[in-house]
């Protein structure tokens, strides 16, 4: 407690200082900003909603609290400090998955919300509004009808996955390898009235527990680039489709501006792995050939961030929200101090910050995307 009291005796002392110097209208402005900040702390400590975590509720999710700073350590690990290599051994890529989603999913929604995804900004809509045209524009691609069943491959928390299911009324399966976000999915299905028209199990999206030929159609947002090779998740979407049914995938691929021999090119691409959890950086053309390579008939392919003359950056919410990210880091930072967030979420939000900055210069640059769209067709039988 004394440790507590002197830390807020010298936090207010220098504070002083510097408000002491200010002119009088800068410290009525000040008076205002802080007046805000002690607002927007108080309710997002204090926020007990289900629907979205408090910063007080900032968990690492499967992990044991005690386990969180170790788990991210070893996470951290993974990644080879080689430029372009991304997580040395492939065949711990999935564990590494599972236990990155544990530590970021409360994170992502309290600071984004339920879908982990970016979309295209369409003009005069807000980010909600321009979030559900990215999602249902699937279902309209996958011509999705009552009556019919899909399958949603890496559903996370489950936002795409209601609005589809919404806007379609088809069934929409979710599958995603975190326990975690199972069980938050399923409650906001359930809290948003959603649950009859949809469902989610904990799986292994390279070894599905699905039958053969089951669903109407498929599809993935910014989820199959965790995998470790993209045509082990293809190959197992090609088998549970049913014959002459569609599989539609927004992809994080390198573009044709990305220069392999480019060192600044590679060290983002490097960044932008290891803030999400990704093993390596493919091309879309990798992508294009491995969906072939397992049966596909590859029907479209096009890079959503810049199809459009008129929608802006995927990015300008990451560059709108920097000083947000900041503020954000100062809350978790005082919960870590006073022994309220677990100890390592603290180093789990600063990677997310700093790669926010990554992933802006990746698409100021044009040399990333998350968003290139792939259409595949499983052939009549």
């Amino acid at each position: 407690m004394a440790a507590i009291q002197s830390y807020a005796v010298d936090a207010y002392k220098a504070a002083a200082e510097q408000l002491n110097k200010l002119s009088t209208t800068e410290k009525a402005i000040a008076a205002v900003v802080g007046g805000s900040a002690s607002l927007y702390l108080l309710c997002s400590i204090g926020c007990c909603s289900k629907l979205k975590p408090g910063a007080s509720q900032l968990s690492g999710g499967s992990i044991d609290p005690k386990a969180v700073k170790k788990e991210f350590k070893d996470y951290s690990d993974s990644f080879s400090t080689d430029a372009g290599v991304g997580i040395t051994d492939r065949s711990k890529t999935v564990h590494l998955v599972d236990i990155f989603y544990s530590l970021v999913t409360d994170i992502y929604e309290w600071g984004w919300g339920q879908s982990f995804h970016f979309s295209p900004r369409l003009p005069h809509k807000d980010i909600k509004a321009s979030e559900a045209a990215h999602e249902a524009r699937i279902a309209a691609t996958l011509g999705l009808q009552p009556g019919m069943k899909a399958l949603d491959v890496g559903c996370g928390v489950g936002g795409p996955m209601r609005t589809i299911a919404s806007t379609s009324g088809a069934h929409v399966t979710g599958i995603t390898i975190n326990q975690y976000q199972v069980d938050r999915a399923t409650f906001l299905n359930k809290a948003q009235g959603i649950s009859p028209l949809t469902e989610v199990v904990r799986g292994d999206f390279l070894t599905m527990p699905f039958e053969s030929n089951t669903f109407d159609g498929a599809y993935a947002i910014e989820a199959t680039c965790h995998a470790p090779k993209l045509n082990l998740v293809y190959q197992e979407v090609f088998r549970v489709l049913k014959p002459g049914s569609y599989f539609v995938s927004y992809e994080w691929v390198s573009t044709r501006d990305f220069d392999v021999k480019n060192p600044e090119h590679v060290k983002v691409m490097d960044e932008i792995n290891f803030g999400n959890g990704l093993p390596e950086m493919r091309t879309w053309i990798e992508a294009e050939e491995a969906g072939k390579a397992v049966g596909f008939e590859l029907v479209r392919s096009i890079d959503l961030a810049t199809s459009s003359i008129v929608a802006g950056p995927w990015y300008d919410r990451l560059k709108m929200g920097r000083f947000t990210h900041a503020f954000n880091h100062c809350i978790v930072s005082t919960l870590d101090f006073l022994h309220i967030a677990p100890k390592g979420l603290k180093d789990v939000h600063k990677m997310l910050v700093d790669v926010a900055q990554s992933l802006v210069a990746g698409g100021r640059t044009n040399i990333f995307t998350p968003m290139h769209m792939l259409v595949f067709k499983k052939p009549e039988a």
